[in-house]
């Protein structure tokens, strides 16, 4: 099975969270959405994370990473 993109386990997570609010599903399956639930959670947090530290460092005109300065930007 393939990893969901990012925005696909969003989706799905929204379609986890809205089943679980209403309540009326039954206990084992309950069971099973929360744990898909978790795991699409961590999917997500973890491509964020990923997503952050690109953005962290930039790659300078020499080609080495530099951490990123916000506010330094040129002027």
């Amino acid at each position: 099975m393939t990893k969901p993109t990012f925005a696909t386990a969003m989706t799905e997570l929204e379609e986890v969270v809205r089943k679980l609010e209403q309540g009326d599903v039954p206990l084992e399956e309950a069971i099973d959405l929360y744990k898909k639930g978790m795991e699409l959670s961590k999917l997500c947090h973890d491509t964020l994370q990923n997503a952050e530290q690109q953005l962290i460092s930039i790659v300078g005109e020499d080609g080495e990473k530099k951490a990123f300065q916000q506010g330094k930007g040129e002027d």
